[in-house]
C-alpha cells in the first residue's frame, strides 16, 4: 500500500522548468543559422528546397519548409544551434536570409487579452507521420504538465479556443479539418505545428496533399520543426498568450 507513496518520496520533483534549464542536449539541433550565405552546394544538399539562392546570389532559408535533417550543415553553409524558440506569428518570419517588405503581423485584434490566462486547444491530426502529435502529447505528461500554464487539449472543437493543426493535411483529412475549424466558436485560433502544416514538409507538391494549411485557414502561430521538440511547442503557446495580453 506504502510502496507508491515511498517511491514518489524518492523520485522527488518530477516536472521541469520553463525556459528549459539545463540546457537541451547537445544533439539538438535548434534554430538553424546561416554561416555561409554564399554556398550553393547547400542548396543541392536540401532534399525539400527548404535552401535557396535569392537574385544577388546570397543563401536563404526558410524553416518552415526545413526538416532539421543537418545534410545543409555538412556543407558548412548551415549550424544549428541549441536555440528551441522558433516560433512566430507570420509565415514570412521563418525565411531568413531574405529582405522582407513585411515584418511580422500580429494576432488578429479581435483575440487580444481574451487568451491571457487559460487556452484550449483542439489537436487535428492531418496526415501525418505522427511525430508532431507525439511531441504534443509529450507537454501533457507529468515532465512537462502544460496544464499549470493554463493550456488545456480538449476533446471538442466545442469547448476549444482554437486548433493545433499537425501534417501537411491529406485530401480525406481537409472536410474533417474544415468542419472541425467551423465548429470552434469565434474569436479561435489557428496554431501550425511542424514543416508538414507549414508547407507540406517532404509531403509537398503531393497530389493528395494540400501542402499544409496556409491555404485553407488564417494562421495565428507557426511552429516550425520536423517534428518540433516539446519546448519549441510550448514556448509558442506562450508567445501566443502573452501577445494576448498586449
Amino acid at each position: 500500500m506504502f510502496k507508491p507513496f515511498f517511491a514518489r518520496l524518492k523520485q522527488g520533483h518530477q516536472t521541469r522548468t520553463f525556459p528549459p534549464e539545463p540546457k537541451l542536449s547537445e544533439r539538438y539541433r535548434g534554430l538553424p543559422i546561416i554561416e555561409d550565405e554564399h554556398n550553393e552546394t547547400a542548396v543541392e544538399l536540401c532534399p525539400v528546397e527548404a535552401l535557396a539562392l535569392d537574385p544577388n546570389g546570397k543563401l536563404t532559408l526558410d524553416i518552415g519548409r526545413c526538416i532539421f535533417c543537418g545534410n545543409c550543415e555538412k556543407s558548412g553553409a548551415i549550424r544549428f544551434s541549441r536555440e528551441y524558440r522558433q516560433a512566430t506569428f507570420s509565415r514570412k518570419e521563418l525565411i531568413f536570409g531574405a529582405e522582407l517588405e513585411e515584418t511580422g503581423e500580429r494576432l488578429r485584434t479581435e483575440i487580444y487579452k481574451i487568451f491571457r490566462r487559460s487556452l484550449k486547444l483542439r489537436v487535428v491530426s492531418a496526415g501525418g507521420c505522427g511525430a508532431c502529435e507525439a511531441d504534443i502529447n509529450v507537454l501533457t505528461t507529468l515532465n512537462w504538465d502544460i496544464s499549470r500554464f493554463g493550456i488545456k487539449f480538449v476533446a471538442s472543437p466545442k469547448h476549444a479556443d482554437g486548433i493545433v493543426v499537425a501534417g501537411p493535411v491529406t485530401a480525406n483529412m481537409k472536410d474533417a479539418l474544415l468542419k472541425t475549424y467551423e465548429a470552434v466558436g469565434e474569436p479561435k485560433v489557428v496554431i501550425a505545428v511542424g514543416a508538414c502544416a507549414i508547407s507540406g514538409g517532404i509531403y509537398a507538391g503531393i497530389q493528395s496533399d494540400c501542402n499544409g494549411i496556409a491555404d485553407l485557414l488564417p494562421v495565428d502561430l507557426f511552429i516550425p520543426g520536423c517534428p518540433p521538440h516539446p519546448a519549441t511547442i510550448l514556448d509558442g503557446f506562450l508567445q501566443l498568450m502573452r501577445a494576448s495580453n498586449n
